[in-house]
C-alpha cells in the first residue's frame, strides 16, 4: 500500500453500542453500528469490564468483512470523560488509559474508545489517537468566572463535531480554522454554541448541566432561585431533579416528545402551545447566538448551524431571521463524528498537525 494511503479504523462506543467505521484516506469504506443487547451488558459490573466483549465483537466483524489488521494505518477512538484539554488529535498514553478506566471525570462508555483503539492498535504495533473529546477546554480565564466562588463553569460541549465542521467551512472559505472566527451551533439532543477564535473555542455554554438555550431533552438555563425551591420542595429526589434538567427538560418537558419533526407536525396541524414552544427555543438559541457575538468583538466570519436539528428548515429559518445582521450563516446538517475522528487521525499521520501527548499538552494558560 502506498505511503500515500492511509487506512484508519474508528471505533465510537455508546452505552448500548459500539460504532465503527474504516476509512481509506477521505474515503469511507464502511460504518455499521454494533447494537449489544441489554442483557449482556448487564452481566458486567463497570463500563470497564465491557471491553474485552466489545473488542471482539469489533475483531469478528472485520473478519467476517475480510478486512484485513494488517492493512491499518492506525487506530483512532473516541475520547472520553478525561481531564480538561485543549483540543486536537491524542496519542493513547499510559497516563490516558488509567484515567479512561477509573473514569477521571466519569463514567460513560465513551471511556471505552481510547481502551479499544490502544488494545488494537498496540497488537499491530500502531499508534493509537482520541480526537478533540467532549472535555476540551480552551475557555479564557475570564470565561470561567461565575457568580458563585464556589465554583467555576466548565467547558462540555459538542467539541468533535464543532471543530470538525468548523474545519469544513474554513476550508470552503479558502481559509484555514487557525484563522476564522465563527459561531458554531451544534443542535441535537443538547445544544451547545461555541465562540470559535482563531482555533480555539474561547467560550461556549454548558450544554449538559444547564447552561444556554433549552433543547429537545435539556432546559438550559433555568431561574436559580426556582430550583432551589424545587430541589428543597421534598417533592423530588435528587435524580429526579437532574432528570428535568438533562433528559426530561426543554421539548420532552413542555410537550412530552423529543422529536423535532413530530412537534412541526403538530404545528402543522394548529398546535399553538408547540408552535410557541418551538419559537421559544429558536429564539433562546439566538439569544446566545448574541452572547456569543459578544464574546468575539463582532469580529464574526461565519455562524454556522449543525447537529440533527439543523435538518429542520422552519427552525433554521427561525433563527437565521433573528441573527443574520450579525454574519453570513450556513448550515451543515447532521453530526459525522466517524468522519471526524478519522480526519483527526489522518491530519497527524500526513504531517498536517502535531500529535499532542495527554498530561503534558494542557488546556488554555491564558
Amino acid at each position: 500500500m502506498s505511503h500515500n494511503v492511509y487506512r484508519i479504523l474508528a471505533i465510537n462506543p455508546g452505552s448500548t453500542s459500539t460504532k465503527i467505521a474504516l476509512y481509506e484516506n477521505e474515503n469511507e469504506l464502511f460504518v455499521e453500528t454494533l447494537r449489544h443487547d441489554k442483557t449482556t451488558l448487564t452481566r458486567f459490573h463497570s463500563i470497564g469490564e465491557q471491553y474485552k466483549f466489545r473488542k471482539n465483537v469489533i475483531l469478528d466483524l472485520l473478519k467476517d468483512n475480510n478486512y484485513k489488521l494488517s492493512e491499518l494505518s492506525a487506530v483512532v477512538g473516541r475520547g472520553g470523560l478525561l481531564r480538561p484539554i485543549e483540543g486536537g488529535t491524542y496519542r493513547v498514553n499510559d497516563l490516558m488509559l488509567a484515567d479512561l478506566e477509573v473514569g477521571y471525570a466519569g463514567q460513560h462508555a465513551s471511556n471505552l474508545g481510547g481502551i479499544l483503539a490502544y488494545d488494537i492498535a498496540h497488537e499491530l504495533n500502531l499508534q493509537a489517537y482520541i480526537v478533540d473529546p467532549v472535555v476540551v477546554d480552551e475557555m479564557t480565564n475570564i470565561a470561567r468566572i461565575s457568580g458563585f466562588a464556589d465554583f467555576e463553569r466548565k467547558s462540555i460541549f459538542h467539541a468533535l463535531n464543532q471543530k470538525a465542521v468548523a474545519r469544513k467551512v474554513a476550508s470552503d472559505l479558502n481559509t484555514s480554522y487557525d484563522k476564522l472566527n465563527a459561531i458554531v451551533v451544534h443542535m441535537g439532543g443538547g445544544i451547545t454554541i461555541g465562540a470559535h477564535q482563531q482555533g480555539r473555542v474561547i467560550d461556549v455554554n454548558n450544554g449538559l448541566h444547564g447552561e444556554g438555550p433549552f433543547s429537545p431533552e435539556r432546559a438550559g438555563t433555568v431561574q436559580a432561585g426556582d430550583l432551589v425551591e424545587m430541589c428543597f420542595s421534598g417533592k423530588y429526589s435528587k435524580e429526579e431533579v437532574m432528570k428535568k434538567i438533562v433528559g426530561n427538560g426543554g421539548l420532552a418537558g413542555h410537550l412530552g416528545t423529543t422529536d423535532a419533526i413530530e412537534v412541526e407536525r403538530r404545528i402543522s396541524n394548529g398546535d399553538k402551545k408547540a408552535a410557541l414552544i418551538y419559537d421559544a427555543m429558536a429564539y433562546q438559541v439566538a439569544k446566545e447566538i448574541g452572547s456569543a457575538a459578544v464574546v468575539l468583538s463582532g469580529k464574526i466570519d461565519v455562524i454556522i448551524l449543525t447537529g440533527g436539528l439543523a435538518h429542520a428548515k422552519e427552525f433554521v429559518e427561525k433563527i437565521t431571521s433573528r441573527v443574520k445582521w450579525i454574519a453570513r450563516t450556513v448550515t451543515e446538517p447532521g453530526e459525522n463524528e466517524m468522519k471526524a475522528l478519522c480526519e483527526g487521525a489522518l491530519r497527524v499521520l500526513k504531517g498536517e498537525e502535531t500529535v499532542k501527548e495527554y498530561g503534558v499538552d494542557t488546556s488554555a494558560d491564558n
